[in-house]
């Protein structure tokens, strides 16, 4: 059975990043992106520039208010799990995925505020080696996508 996963992008200012999340949904078989907050969505020359046509394959949809994103996802019983380097936060060489999931990413420069991390089923990181601990956010995004996807639990 293939893994179901969705991802929630809030908050993510570059349309560049936007568009290279959509190019990684498409590329791994993510089930749906989602757009909340101000983060932008198609049609947009500079999402495209990066997602070369993968806006175009890749179910999306836009929301404003995260909360109903959360609202949706909890009516499918789908749970979410943050992206964020966090003291209780599962390594994500570890964690277990459930067969269907959401994983919310965060804002660039300061992550995911933590009122939407206590909204969520769980915290899940990627263990950073650097002095600058942090990802492109497109970047963590696809690391995580892929190994949820590839997940042999």
């Amino acid at each position: 059975m293939k893994r179901e996963l969705h991802l929630i992008a809030h908050d993510i200012r570059s349309l560049e990043n936007v568009g290279a999340l959509f190019r990684s949904c498409d590329s791994l078989g993510v089930t749906k992106l989602w757009l909340a907050g101000y983060t932008a969505s198609p049609p947009d020359t500079r999402i495209s520039k990066v997602a070369l046509g993968a806006e175009l394959s890749v179910p999306y949809e836009a929301v404003k208010d995260i909360s109903d994103v959360f609202k949706k996802l909890r009516e499918q019983d789908l749970p979410v799990f943050a992206l964020e380097l966090t003291d209780s936060a599962v390594d994500l060489a570890k964690f277990a995925p459930p067969d269907r999931l959401a994983i919310l990413l965060g804002s660039e420069r300061t992550g995911i505020p933590p009122s939407l991390i206590e909204k969520c089923d769980g915290v899940i990181k990627i263990t950073q080696h650097g002095i600058k601990e942090s990802l492109n956010v497109a970047v963590a995004a696809g690391i995580a996508a892929w190994a949820v996807l590839n997940a042999r639990f």
